[in-house]
């Protein structure tokens, strides 16, 4: 398609968004980018016919299994196991890009990420005037003014939201855009935050996280920030108003809820502070955002910024798949768990969250006289399962289980319970960054001092991480991410899952499937969640793409801008929209000097502290202080920059 008719498109989507019912009734629409739109269109080849729990089964280990019946049953689906072929392989990479597992309900009807200061016109106007040029960095203009903290947004001002659009495009890459008989929803696929536009060519890099994705501002310029309070420090959500509170109950009888205009603006500030390219995937009440990872995600287990995700289908990929809409594009699915996570009654939290719902269907009014869960349960689109999203529900519901938070899986009817995220992992695995082009001989030094610096006691292997979570005391980062699933602990089941071939909708007698976890492996992750007596830890990242993951540390606190000297830490670049300089920002990883500055400018700066960003810790020096001269530090940081696909050239045992 070309942009001429992607445009006129986006004008109909205008039409949409201001109102005029289609005659079309229903449809939805969501990019995918062609194999020429790609500057990264070359995949690992698919080496591994199966996945059983994280274990890699070769084409080859397969065909002798499948020759005796204990092998055989090895792969079946009761065991546990996920056959990868192309078909899986191209169903992720649409799921990737298009499904969003019912999240358009909870961001659009409860969030109202189309009724605050930007709106759907404004965004496809937006869009339109691009002219089929693209950007990293779609600029929209204010519909209404928005008052976050002691900054105003005036309507008319243009917002940097970090949504990307692809060269000859007319949508943006990750939202997924609804109309029902005229009410427009917004969803969004994993392509949001794990695809990125290429300055330079505007064409999509599948797998490089969305380094400059403004998540935190456009949720803060939401209509309805408070259904986002779990996930920020918000001690106002406790307090309760001395006079004429609202109720949960009818007739001001339940639970007292707290001033909803003081948790809406304290959110607005919270979530406002995070980063671009960051976002607060952990509900344990705490302002703590994390860099937004890539999906070069081969041989990089365990997952997410402390390993927590490490068991199940593909050695924890599939876990952190189905958290991203399973625990985070849907707060409402939190109320059963809000006595041990929050210390707060179910229709407390539901009140808090709904109170302020943008279509009115979902508003809980104190007035009216049903409980927030009864205003709930009337518009679920899912009413065989908590929350809003499609999910497939483990008995032990709400406990938290390491294969899921919830005992949740998100799941499309008519095909197997997790299909969807299963495939996605099956498709990640396949994605290497576009070749880095340094020059060879820079290279191949730097991989000496690579050596000589002890990088590769943690940094080993085919993905250069020695798949280990290390404690925070010891790392030195931050210590509340590290913590972050310690108050989970009090509600733990047994680590189980669906077998693979469960259809969805589920069968009233499914197949459980349980995930074995002993010795090591469950030392490593208690550490990660912060639980059995630990602190927590954060884990040894793969270092794939280091060219397109800038930022560094997992708070993205290490951020240098293309000037060395005057643009540091998150204030002087991502807070100032200046992106962070891959090579310069490296070597204040490695820089003993240079960290301090940057360290010093995220300190200076109120919103860095509130996002609790600090740019400390990983305390492992490449500088004059260890040895290394300056030349050998350029060339660390070539070679660091040049790795674009795995070292060792077998992808599978």
């Amino acid at each position: 398609m070309g942009w001429p008719r992607r445009i006129l498109i986006t004008a109909g989507l205008v039409t949409v968004a201001a109102g005029v019912t289609l005659s079309v009734g229903r449809f939805s629409y969501a990019p995918m980018p062609d194999r020429a739109d790609l500057l990264n269109p070359d995949r690992y080849p698919i080496q591994t016919a199966f996945d059983v729990l994280g274990r890699r089964i070769s084409r080859a280990e397969a065909d002798r299994l499948n020759g005796t019946e204990a092998g055989r049953k090895d792969l079946a689906p009761g065991n546990g196991a996920v056959a990868i072929d192309p078909a899986m392989v191209e169903r992720g990479r649409q799921a990737f890009y298009q499904e969003t597992f019912g999240n358009e309900v909870f961001l659009t009807d409860v969030m109202g990420m189309l009724d605050g200061g930007l709106t759907p016109t404004a965004v496809a106007l937006a869009v339109a005037k691009l002219g089929g040029q693209g950007t990293t960095n779609l600029q929209v203009a204010m519909a209404k003014d928005v008052r976050i903290g002691d900054r105003v947004y005036r309507a008319g001002e243009l917002v940097p939201t970090g949504l990307d659009v692809p060269k000859g495009g007319a949508f943006i890459i990750g939202i997924k855009t609804f109309s029902d008989r005229g009410h427009l929803r917004m969803g969004i696929t994993c392509a949001l935050c794990h695809a990125a536009v290429d300055p330079g060519t505007g064409k999509v890099v599948e797998g490089a996280p969305n380094t400059d994705l403004n998540a935190g501002l456009l949720m803060a310029l939401a209509k309805n920030s408070s259904a986002y309070f779990m996930h920020a420090s918000v001690p106002e959500a406790d307090a309760r108003p001395s006079a004429d509170p609202q109720h949960t109950g009818a007739t001001g009888t339940g639970p007292a809820l707290p001033d909803a205009a003081s948790v809406e603006a304290a959110t607005k500030v919270q979530v406002a502070s995070w980063p671009p390219g960051s976002f607060d995937s952990s509900a344990d009440r705490v302002t703590n955002p994390t860099s937004i990872p890539s999906s070069f995600s081969a041989h990089g287990e365990p997952y997410s910024w402390s390993g927590r995700e490490a068991i199940g289908p593909f050695a924890g990929l599939s876990s952190l798949n189905n958290n991203v809409h399973a625990a985070n594009s849907d707060t409402t699915q939190l109320a059963a768990a809000a006595p041990w996570l929050f210390g707060m009654d179910p229709e407390t939290y539901l009140g808090i969250v709904l109170r302020g719902a943008a279509t009115e269907a979902f508003r809980f009014k104190p007035e009216v006289g049903r409980s927030p869960s009864e205003v709930l349960r009337s518009v679920d689109p899912t009413p065989a399962s908590p929350g809003l999203n499609s999910y497939a529900v483990l008995p032990t519901y709400p406990a938290t289980n390491y294969v899921t938070d919830n005992g949740l899986f998100t799941s499309v009817p008519g095909e197997p319970v997790n299909h969807a995220n299963n495939a996605m992992s099956a498709f990640q695995n396949l994605l290497h960054p576009p070749a880095a082009g340094q020059d060879p001989e820079t290279v191949r030094a730097g991989r000496a001092v690579f050596e000589k610096a002890g990088c590769g006691t943690c940094h080993a292997g085919p993905a250069l991480t020695n798949h280990r979570i290390v404690p925070e005391a010891e790392i030195g980062t931050e210590p509340t991410r590290a913590r972050a699933g310690a108050k989970m602990e009090a509600r733990l089941s047994p680590p189980t899952m669906f077998a693979t071939d469960t259809p969805f909708p589920v069968p009233a007698d499914p197949v459980i499937v349980p995930v074995p976890l002993a010795g090591d492996a469950l030392a490593q992750v208690q550490l990660a969640w912060g639980q059995g007596g630990t602190e927590g830890g954060y884990k040894v990242p793969n270092l794939v793409g280091l060219a397109w993951t800038a930022p560094y540390l997992h708070d993205s606190g290490v951020a240098v801008g293309p000037d060395a000297e005057g643009q540091l830490g998150v204030p002087g670049t991502l807070y100032r929209g200046v992106a962070p300089d891959p090579a310069n920002s490296l070597r204040a990883l490695v820089d003993r000097d240079l960290r301090a500055k940057v360290i010093a400018a995220n300190a200076a700066s109120d919103t860095a502290r509130i996002a609790r960003v600090t740019g400390k810790g990983h305390a492992f020096w490449a500088d004059a202080g260890s040895g290394v001269s300056p030349e050998e530090q350029r060339a660390l940081i070539a070679y660091l920059l040049s790795v674009d696909r795995l070292t060792e050239p077998a992808a599978t045992p």
